[in-house]
């Protein structure tokens, strides 16, 4: 039987169905213009710079001659920027508030201004059906967080109760919680924190490898898809340049790792690639997998999974979760105190005991659960010598077929799941050393025994 895009369509879905399954988590998106592109209108980079020149009189030849010149949009970026001083400062007064003239700023803020004004206007056209069946779908796989490129307020309208965090905020963030919107290039509420010019890369270059140091637990752990970048986007090329070298993939297929692309041209018939191969540098090839649409509905609602954070208050579980990383670093800076999230349901249900164990309880007998089970899969696979977490996932995966024990099933010596919100797979996994001893033996080929 021939392939055809209802069969590509079916093992697309259930291959993310295994990812979703196996992690454990809820995803994380990567959104890039194209997203905001399809779904508001806005301008991609090009058609940015390209408005931007229209607008300056200062800018006095078309934005084709500077294109031409300068090949780069992060060069042309800093040209515009000196347009736009000449021009704030001329004819264009009333364009700019007066107070970017006091020298408190610096001297791309007009320009910055000016990308603000313009990412604000209405297109006009309202959504397709199709698009607005997208977007209901989007909402509903409930992502742990999102990470975006994009300086509009698009993801913000779509996710209203996720917490925006912009530009170095990240850096200054002492930990990451979930329903969470970052903005590594800024956003047009601060226009300041735009990154566009040469000087704002240079800047957020140096930044760079601190915020991949923090992001990158997100990029291995838990499923990952970019939306609205083509496959050639510097961005998607800096993330996964960043993921080998941690995971040291060697080649091999990245399983959770993916990169939804349109084609208008999908028919009945068609068959696409089920993975892409990218070149993240000079020397230096990735393979992640590869899902080609014209209607992404259908994509988004394999990556909804079962569990749902639409009914979960993110502004409580963040508050939670702040207060929870308190008592570890300010108020016991020595000791930290864990308490078995049976009895943190229970107390959510009664006020009165949810105010005392987050305040002014004392736990008399604490459990050692960081100490009991110090691994995540990821660090479990690096003990076995492995680079990646999933290699530690199938090792689970023979021993649950050999002895019919998932020791991920419940918590026990091996594993202990902690919850971190009400939907159904909202957990952290932890394993103990006795995880790591049990897969050395499936790895060694040694007989063993599973203790329940």
């Amino acid at each position: 039987m021939p392939l055809d895009y209802n069969q590509y369509i079916a093992e697309v879905t259930a291959d993310i169905e295994t990812v979703l399954t196996e992690a454990l988590c809820q995803p994380i998106l990567f959104i890039g213009s194209g997203f905001s592109k399809r779904y508001a209108k806005k301008p991609n980079w090009d058609e940015l710079l390209r408005k931007l020149a229209e607008l300056c009189p200062t800018i006095d030849k078309d934005y084709a001659y500077y294109k031409q010149k300068y090949n780069d949009p992060i060069k042309i970026g800093s040209v515009f920027a000196e347009a736009y001083v000449e021009w704030a400062w001329g004819a264009g007064k009333e364009h700019f508030p007066e107070e970017y003239r006091s020298g408190k700023f610096p001297k791309d803020i007009f320009l910055k201004h000016m990308i603000s004004v313009l990412l604000r206007e209405e297109s006009g056209e309202p959504l397709s059906a199709e698009l607005k069946a997208e977007i209901s779908a989007i909402k509903n796989i409930s992502p742990h967080a999102i990470i975006t490129t994009n300086y509009d307020e698009i993801i913000e309208s779509i996710f209203p109760t996720y917490d925006r965090i912009i530009g170095q905020q990240i850096l200054r963030k002492p930990f990451f919680s979930i329903g969470e919107i970052f903005k590594i290039h800024g956003c047009i509420s601060d226009p300041q924190s735009i990154v566009i010019g040469a000087e704002d890369y240079i800047n957020f270059e140096e930044d760079h490898k601190y915020l991949s140091a923090k992001l990158l637990t997100y990029f291995v752990e838990h499923p990952l898809i970019f939306i609205g970048y083509g496959a050639n986007d510097p961005n998607i090329k800096k993330v996964l340049y960043d993921v080998d070298r941690m995971v040291r993939a060697n080649f091999q297929l990245i399983p959770n790792i993916y990169i939804l692309e349109w084609d208008r041209g999908i028919t009945a018939s068609s068959y696409p690639a089920r993975d892409k191969v990218l070149t993240i540098s000079e020397d230096k090839n990735i393979r992640i997998k590869n899902i080609t649409a014209q209607n992404f509905e259908w994509v988004f609602k394999a990556f909804k999974g079962d569990g749902n954070l639409e009914h979960v208050n993110l502004k409580l579980l963040r508050s939670l979760m702040a207060r929870s990383v308190n008592l570890i670093r300010s108020d016991v800076p020595h000791k930290n105190v864990e308490i078995d999230f049976a009895s943190l349901e229970h107390s959510l249900e009664n006020g009165e005991n949810f105010a005392k164990l987050f305040g002014v309880t004392h736990l008399d007998d604490p459990s050692k659960v960081n100490l009991s089970y110090p691994y995540t899969l990821s660090s479990v696979a690096e003990q076995l010598g492995f680079n990646y977490w999933s290699k530690a996932q199938d090792l689970i995966q023979i021993v649950t077929e050999t002895k019919g024990f998932n020791i991920k099933s419940n918590d026990n010596k091996y594993h202990v799941a902690l919850k971190t919100g009400r939907a159904t797979d909202s957990f952290t996994h932890k394993y103990s050393q006795a995880t790591v001893d049990l897969l050395k033996k499936v790895v060694d080929g040694t007989d063993y025994e599973i203790d329940k």
